[in-house]
């Protein structure tokens, strides 16, 4: 559970610059690999942040530095780095996309935790592009329907390009929805219709062709499922959980290249 040298060749100068102190005294600044490393082992086990081994930098600092990190938008910045690079070598195409939405259970209270009958807890959006690769990602309150945050995960998209189609299961056929994607953004919505509603002109053989690819979109949740930390949520504060999710989704992008 640490990043390979090809990895951290990509990722060291996305990393923002640690600020030092101008008398140059203090300890000296940790390894920002080491860190990264740790925060991986968290990620990946779900472990609480005390339970970090001592081959890793002291938790506290790795918990700080994560926080930061978050706080900055180092992650997010990395993931439209990593993503417009690969659009740019032809390993993302956004000309097809597939959206879904998984449920996480929440153990502690906090923002962005909501009540469904499967208990409380947060809700994982995302938006897959033709291969399966994550190119948007949002984490809210399970509650809301997840007609309602179509929008907002499309505006999470780390691409400069809005997609051409967008793919989803029977949960997204709402004309209203297509509708208001289509005229304000360019972007077709694809569903299957609700209780064999033949009055989906939409639904035409070439989105029938298109829909059978919606496996990909349930790949890349179970590339995500490798995370426990991501799997259940631990953290109390929103925010840390998206961190969570944002290294995930970096990691598996790392893949390709």
């Amino acid at each position: 559970m640490k990043l390979t040298d090809e990895q951290w060749q990509i990722l060291e100068p996305l990393l923002p610059e640690r600020p030092r102190r101008a008398d140059g005294r203090g300890r000296p600044p940790s390894d920002a690999r080491a860190v990264l490393n740790g925060i991986f082992w968290i990620l990946k086990t779900g472990a609480r942040w005390q339970d970090l081994p001592k081959e890793y930098p002291p938790y506290q600092t790795c918990h700080r530095w994560f926080q930061e990190w978050v706080a900055d938008g180092a992650f997010e910045a990395i993931l439209r780095a990593l993503a417009e690079d690969l659009k740019e070598r032809g390993k993302i195409d956004v000309t097809e996309c597939f959206i879904d939405g998984t449920f996480v259970s929440a153990k502690k209270r906090g923002c962005c935790v909501g009540p469904t009958k499967r208990g409380k807890g947060t809700k994982i959006m995302a938006i897959a592009d033709r291969s399966g690769l994550p190119v948007a990602i949002c984490t809210t309150s399970a509650s809301p329907h997840e007609i309602t945050l179509v929008e907002g995960t499309l505006d999470e998209f780390w691409v400069d390009e809005e997609p051409l189609k967008l793919i989803g299961d029977k949960a997204y056929d709402s004309e209203h929805l297509a509708l208001k994607l289509a005229h304000e953004r360019g972007v077709e919505m694809i569903a299957p219709p609700k209780n064999n509603n033949k009055q989906n002109m939409a639904w035409t053989a070439d989105a029938q062709h298109a829909y059978k690819n919606r496996w990909k979109i349930e790949r890349l949740f179970s590339w995500f499922h490798q995370f426990r930390q991501v799997v259940t949520r631990w953290e109390f504060y929103a925010e840390n959980f998206r961190g969570f999710v944002q290294f995930a989704s970096i990691l598996i992008l790392l893949k390709s290249f």
